[in-house]
């Protein structure tokens, strides 16, 4: 489970009282290794995609800077939903890692020298309709000098967003600052498309919904547990941002 925002416990505890419907019996085919590395992203992903998007076969879904835990797991869970899949890489290595992912299929796209137009290509991945539905991961919300260099240079535009988006399309973002202007609005409007904000807290902010946890214990492709005894390097890197990734660690 995951604990509430206004919990008086730790997490990192051998044994914690708390309230039973913050809690999911774990399903015997999922390892508790994969219980753990799933709950926080696979939870976003799953919001995103099955109560946000209503993914289904068929439907074409683009992921932003998909070498982000989220990015990963949203990706593998379009796959298993029979959606075809889009995503973006920041780098050659995350573009090597995302082609490693299985199962295999997605088409990735690598930004990080600047020479790709995502919604060009997009389009042209779509033979013109438009992707149906997208996961953001940041919008750039005004032009490149208004912003510093190192938060523009890899996001999309929102206008790319909004025209690569197909008719009756969904976009769903993680900027909570997002800013619309009347010809944006106006342009989705004529698409029939909407917007949906993921805030990573919303089930944490009603009781009624906390049994739909079981809903995302399944089974992604994740990276082996780290022992204990590692536990502190690793730290130490995510915290000096050198790794964008999550570990388990297996006590």
């Amino acid at each position: 489970g995951i604990l509430p925002l206004d919990s008086e416990e730790s997490g990192v505890c051998e044994v914690i009282l708390i309230q039973e419907h913050y809690l999911v019996h774990k399903p015997q085919k999922v390892c508790w290794a994969e219980a753990a590395g799933t709950l926080r992203d696979g939870l976003r992903a799953y919001t995103a995609l099955h109560y946000l998007a209503q993914v289904s076969p068929g439907k074409s879904v683009l992921v932003l800077d998909g070498a982000t835990p989220f990015g990963t797991i949203a990706i593998q869970l379009a796959q298993h939903r029979g959606a075809k899949v889009i995503c973006t890489a920041h780098s050659l290595e995350d573009k090597q890692y995302l082609e490693r992912l299985r199962p295999a299929g997605a088409r990735v796209m690598d930004v990080s020298h600047g020479k790709v137009d995502v919604a060009e290509s997009c389009l042209e991945e779509t033979g013109g309709l438009g992707v149906d539905i997208v996961l953001d991961a940041g919008v750039r919300l005004y032009s490149a000098d208004d912003e510093p260099a190192s938060r523009s240079q890899l996001l999309p535009h929102k206008h790319d967003i909004i025209t690569l988006l197909g008719v009756g399309g969904c976009w769903i973002t993680t900027e909570r600052n997002l800013q619309l202007d009347p010809p944006d609005s106006h342009s989705l409007f004529l698409k029939g498309a909407t917007v949906s904000f993921l805030n990573d807290e919303i089930w944490n902010l009603s009781n009624v919904q906390q049994g739909k946890y079981l809903d995302i214990l399944w089974g992604p492709q994740l990276d082996e547990p780290i022992p204990l005894y590692e536990a502190k390097v690793s730290m130490e890197i995510v915290q000096k941002n050198q790794a964008r990734k999550r570990q388990v660690i297996q006590f």
